[in-house]
């Protein structure tokens, strides 16, 4: 007798050839931008650094109470949040070539622009979290200011002008990094970019005063963004001003960088 051996008609699982989640990808670039050693300690330092600007600030104006309110520790918390929050989007970008992850991580996902999708949305999250961790550090300052001065320390007074402003500033500065470190590809390259191009441009400012009178109101980054250090609505035309800036800052390193990410070779 012949036995005749039919085989199993082999189907395809849809949901292997489904794309990644960006839900999924944002959660695991969320979760890169904290759990490697620099990540980590860049962000623990932001309450170091949040503490020690607290207690400078209640030392430094025990004769001058009306300088311990909300708004003014509001201010100060901004400083540090903006120096480092966009460190830490410059090392969520290159991390994947500084150490070598990207081969793992375009194979897992190898259309490229989701994942800079993904980086990007985790860097504006980074943002309203910094803007949110602003808020609550001087929250807790202007209580302390209050306990140990009185009155007139320790006032709610808050704009809404101040909120725009310090959420503006600090997407700013963030895409600034970003779009450098996108565009080098390289930590320590993107880092000193980020610091050094705006204060080369600032001594340009200072030393040919042609410069400094007809362009540098336009497109150095460092003066456009002076009004939003205040916690009043800008003018027009200094808004005018800083999208001008803006669009020059972000815009070109940003757009360069994507196509180079897109098109680099994995090594």
């Amino acid at each position: 007798m012949t036995i005749t051996l039919l085989r199993p008609s082999v189907t395809t699982n849809e949901r292997d050839d489904a794309p990644i989640p960006l839900h999924r990808l944002t959660r695991v670039e969320l979760r890169k931008l904290v759990d490697t050693r620099a990540g980590f300690w860049l962000a623990a330092s932001v309450g170091v650094i949040s503490a020690i600007v607290v207690i400078a600030m209640l030392i430094a104006n025990r004769s001058n109470l009306g300088q311990l309110n909300f708004l003014e520790f509001f201010a100060m918390m901004n400083i540090p949040i903006s120096t480092i929050l966009p460190v830490m989007a410059i090392l969520l970008v290159t991390s994947e070539w500084s150490q070598r992850n990207a081969l793992s991580t375009f194979t897992m996902e190898p259309r490229r622009e989701r994942i800079v999708l993904a980086k990007l949305g985790v860097a504006l999250v980074a943002g309203v979290a910094a803007v949110g961790l602003s808020l609550l550090f001087a929250a807790v300052a202007n209580v302390v200011a209050g306990l140990i001065y009185g009155d007139p320390a320790g006032s709610w007074e808050f704009t809404a002008a101040a909120l725009v402003n310090s959420f503006t500033m600090q997407m700013i500065w963030l895409l600034v990094g970003f779009g450098f470190a996108a565009l080098i590809l390289n930590t320590p390259g993107a880092i000193v970019a980020y610091f050094a191009l705006p204060t080369v441009l600032s001594l340009l400012s200072e030393l040919v005063p042609w410069f400094k009178t007809h362009l540098a109101g336009w497109i150095d980054l460092t003066t456009t963004t002076v009004p939003l250090q205040s916690g009043d609505w800008g003018t027009g035309e200094q808004w005018t001003r800083l999208i001008v800036s803006t669009a020059i800052w972000i815009t070109i390193p940003l757009v360069l960088g994507v196509i180079r990410v897109l098109r680099t070779e994995v090594k």
